[in-house]
């Protein structure tokens, strides 16, 4: 029994420093991850989150308003992008649409009558052209913004100025202004 008991002894003191020799093992695996990247560009209007701002108008009360022409609330714009851009602006006709009580329609020209200016730039590009002050549209793009840097809150805020005169019955004059942002 004393044999028994002193080979088991050996056996453990044998077995536990062989234990402690051994390191402790490990592995690994990789894998490479590939972000893959498109080109993108989003502008919306701050005051709906929306492509499609909401209506703007601009009344016309007094003798002074047609004289002098009348100005808008200021209109935020937002551009997200991930390269620099540009934006630019244009009436998406040459004349206002008329919806009133005079026939023939009457037609009054874009050109001339409504004007756009920058009021805020927050996009690190330059304002384009005149359009730091008053600027007509016309149905043709034309640059707003130039050099504008990428990043997800790039914001600009416009102005609208209306001056028809007095050649025109009263109604409702409507023209939808596009702006178009581009990656440069």
């Amino acid at each position: 029994m004393k044999k028994i008991i002193a080979i088991a002894t050996f056996a453990t003191i044998g077995f536990a420093a062989n234990a402690q020799n051994q390191s402790n093992q490990s592995s690994s695996a990789s894998q490479t991850t590939n972000l893959v990247l498109s080109n993108a560009i989003e502008i919306t209007f701050t005051g709906n989150s929306s492509a499609t701002g909401a209506d703007v108008t601009i009344p016309f009360t007094t003798v002074n308003d047609y004289a002098n022409g009348v100005e808008s609330d200021a209109q935020e714009l937002k551009v997200r992008s991930n390269k620099n851009f540009s934006v630019a602006v244009k009436a998406n006709n040459d004349e206002f649409s008329y919806t009133g009580n005079t026939t023939p329609a009457p037609e009054m020209p874009v050109e001339g009558v409504l004007a756009v200016k920058v009021t805020a730039n927050g996009t690190g590009g330059d304002i384009a052209g005149s359009f730091s002050n008053y600027a007509t549209l016309t149905s043709s793009n034309q640059n707003l913004l130039t050099g504008a840097d990428r990043g997800g809150n790039q914001t600009f805020s416009v102005k609208y100025k209306a001056t028809p005169g007095f050649a025109y019955p009263a109604g409702t004059y409507a023209v939808d202004v596009v702006y178009t942002a581009t990656q440069e």
